[in-house]
C-alpha cells in the first residue's frame, strides 16, 4: 500500500510497568513537528482528508479505534488497539478514523506544523489528483 506500514515501537518493561519510546527520524521516518490527540469520541468519523505535505504516524495509546486509509488505488483497514504500535501514513494518504472506544486516545504524530492549505477534504478531489499523478 504505497508506503503505509505498521510500526512497532521499542518498549521497556519492568515491575513498574511499560515505557514506550518514540523518536523522530529513528522510530518514525521523519522529524516530528507536531503532536495532537483525539479522545472523547464514539461513533463519529474523524479525519476524512488527505495531506499534500504532511506524513503521520497514528498510535492509539489507550482503548481502540479503526483506521481506514486509501492510497489512491487501494483501501485498507486497520484496528489500532496497542499502545506500542502505530501506522505510518505517507503524504497523500486519505484517512478516516472511526469506531472509537470510550477510553480511546489516538495520538497523531505529524511531520509538519498545521497548514490548512495542504489538506484535501473532498475524497473525489483526492482520487482525481492521485489519478493525474500516475
Amino acid at each position: 500500500m504505497n508506503g503505509i506500514q505498521k510500526i512497532v515501537f521499542p518498549t521497556h518493561q519492568d515491575q513498574r510497568g511499560s515505557l514506550v519510546v518514540v523518536e523522530g527520524e529513528k522510530d518514525v521516518p521523519f522529524p516530528i513537528a507536531r503532536l495532537f490527540y483525539i479522545y472523547g469520541g464514539g461513533n463519529e468519523v474523524r479525519g476524512c482528508h488527505a495531506n499534500r505535505e504532511s506524513e503521520f504516524v497514528l498510535v492509539n495509546v489507550s482503548g481502540s479505534c479503526k483506521l481506514r486509509v486509501h492510497d489512491g488505488t487501494k483501501e485498507h483497514e486497520f484496528v489500532l488497539d496497542q499502545p506500542n504500535e502505530g501506522i505510518y501514513l505517507p503524504k497523500m494518504t486519505w484517512k478516516e478514523m472511526y469506531d472509537f472506544s470510550k477510553d480511546a486516545v489516538l495520538l497523531c504524530i505529524a511531520s509538519t506544523p498545521y497548514l490548512a492549505e495542504e489538506y484535501i477534504r473532498d475524497k473525489e478531489k483526492f482520487l482525481k489528483e492521485m489519478r493525474q499523478h500516475e
